[in-house]
């Protein structure tokens, strides 16, 4: 399933799209489609485009401070930040989301909660990479924090399993009709799915969004109107964040 869920929503990205349009249109001699299809594929990766699309799928939130959030059972860090670096045996290093990690050190430093919970992150296309969790916890653990207080999941690949392998860890030491509270971590584009799945998990949560994608506004100029492929990324990964709310909402 994990498959299918990273390969339909291709036809309805932009390189997809835009691929799909020209062949159309190639096929059917339209030139019409055909420049469709560029005009898609030229404003998906304008700054300008890129942006707006991104800070709507972050919902526009705002950088929360620490001190302005409540005490929870727990504190939730979702999986993907590493990547593997080639080597004989591959090492982990950050990638894009590493602020989800140092974050959630800060809240349990801050004595937001008693457990820091790491998912067990990992995808088939990877089996010999060790679950996310359990690197997490390492780095944890040498920041000084006990291993008594760090919790990993069972090896997840998705969100919706990340929320309902959360769900089992505090439902074990929870009685009957008692509702876990959860500081959720992840990347601000990724706060709206993650906290559906989280909620309909059985959970309260509290959202700690960070790794925002768009910086303080600033003066528009020509450059947010050419296309560059960082732009062209952004878009694709905010689509694909609506698509997958619209996927559950659906589900369900």
């Amino acid at each position: 399933m994990i498959y299918l869920h990273k390969i339909i929503p291709i036809l309805l990205l932009p390189i997809g799209l835009t691929i799909l349009l020209v062949l159309t249109g190639l096929i059917l001699h339209r030139k019409v489609l055909c420049w469709l299809g560029i005009t898609v594929f030229w404003l998906a990766g304008t700054p300008f485009v890129a942006d707006f699309a991104m800070r709507t799928a972050e919902g526009w939130q705002m950088r929360k401070l620490i001190d302005t959030l409540p005490e929870a059972n727990a504190i939730v860090v979702l999986s993907g930040m590493l990547t593997l670096a080639p080597g004989n045996p591959p090492v982990s290093e950050w990638g894009d989301a590493a602020d989800r990690f140092f974050a959630g050190v800060e809240l349990y430093r801050a004595d937001k909660a008693p457990l820091l919970i790491f998912t067990g992150g990992w995808v088939p296309w990877q089996p010999h990479a060790q679950p996310e969790g359990r690197v997490l916890a390492r780095y944890a653990t040498d920041k000084g924090i006990p291993q008594a207080n760090l919790l990993i999941t069972d090896e997840v690949v998705n969100t919706e399993e990340e929320a309902f392998a959360i769900a089992d860890l505090l439902g074990q030491n929870k009685g009957e009709g008692t509702k876990s509270r959860v500081l959720l971590v992840t990347s601000a584009f990724h706060m709206r799915r993650a906290k559906l799945l989280f909620e309909r998990a059985g959970l309260e949560v509290v959202s700690f969004p960070v790794d925002f994608r768009v910086p303080a506004r600033r003066k528009l100029s020509l450059l947010d109107f050419l296309p560059d492929v960082r732009s062209l990324d952004q878009t694709e990964t905010a689509l694909r964040e609506f698509y997958g709310i619209l996927f559950y909402q659906i589900k369900w």
